[in-house]
């Protein structure tokens, strides 16, 4: 295996395909495109069908997030559904041999969306469009190497408040941006932590394919088990433009979310004191 922007890629070879293919019982297969139709092609000739009605089984070359499967299980449920490989980790990535570097992969992909779109890849503004799009996702998901460095409050048991903390991440359903601001406050119980790494893991959960309900209750997670304070409390209020860009299309609407452990959950003073100091 080789890493490569952050994956791990496993390298497949013609060899270790055809090592899998002798394991296959002997029947009529139609291989599902694309993965499925090429290694098809190395099976005997009179074992393949071009058509699914008239298959045995069902042959892919991986089974990913399992939508191909289920899909066509549902669709042919009399037929067995092979795969070569089936993916374990999301962070390893499988490259076949008919397939170029895997960057490379995704931007014919984006082009591909693109084309289906009515746009035409060739004019001049579009041309390096999904290289820049492939580029900026990664350079968006990938998270900085950092430390959560941590020293002793030297008694100090009063409450810590970060305010006004940019953030952006990109909403799961629609892949649009959504970004606003963060306030976290915790209460220290023996650690406080340097005042750069509230922001930091603000980022960590934020730079990635989201949405806000589950940053808010990660960052409040993390240090919560990172500090073990007295107290964590997360605020965050955010714009999102899958729905002021698309759907209901309703402008200057924030959305905010919080998520409140230990003294700030229970003691009512606190928090108060955390909401006062955030709207000030």
């Amino acid at each position: 295996m080789e890493s490569n922007y952050g994956r791990i890629v496993k390298n497949i070879s013609w060899k270790d395909i055809r090592m899998h293919l002798l394991l296959l019982p002997q029947g009529k297969y139609y291989g599902i495109p694309r993965g499925g139709d090429i290694i098809a092609q190395l099976l005997p000739e009179e074992w393949r069908v071009n058509d699914p009605y008239h298959a045995d089984f069902l042959l892919d070359d991986l089974i990913d997030s399992g939508r191909t499967k289920a899909y066509y299980e549902a669709k042919f449920p009399s037929k067995p559904f092979f795969a070569l490989y089936e993916k374990q980790d999301p962070k390893v990535w499988y490259k076949f041999p008919w397939e170029g570097e895997g960057t490379l992969d995704a931007e014919s992909h984006i082009q591909r969306v693109l084309q289906y779109l009515g746009h035409d890849t060739n004019r001049e503004g579009l041309q390096d469009t999904p290289r820049r799009y492939i580029k900026f996702l990664d350079e968006f998901m990938k998270e900085p190497e950092w430390n959560f460095t941590t020293f002793s409050s030297e008694g100090y048991d009063q409450m810590i408040v970060q305010t006004n903390i940019p953030f952006y991440s990109l909403c799961e359903h629609h892949i649009a941006p959504f970004f606003g601001e963060g306030h976290i406050a915790y209460i220290p119980n023996g650690k406080i932590v340097g005042l750069s790494k509230l922001a930091r893991t603000l980022d960590k959960f934020s730079r990635t394919l989201q949405n806000q309900e589950r940053i808010t209750q990660q960052v409040a997670d993390f240090l919560w088990e990172q500090l073990d304070p007295a107290g964590v409390a997360v605020v965050l209020k955010a714009k999102h433009l899958c729905m002021e860009m698309r759907g209901v299309k309703k402008h200057d609407t924030y959305t905010t979310t919080s998520k409140m452990l230990g003294v700030f959950q229970d003691d009512l003073n606190a928090r108060n004191e955390f909401l006062k100091l955030i709207h000030q």
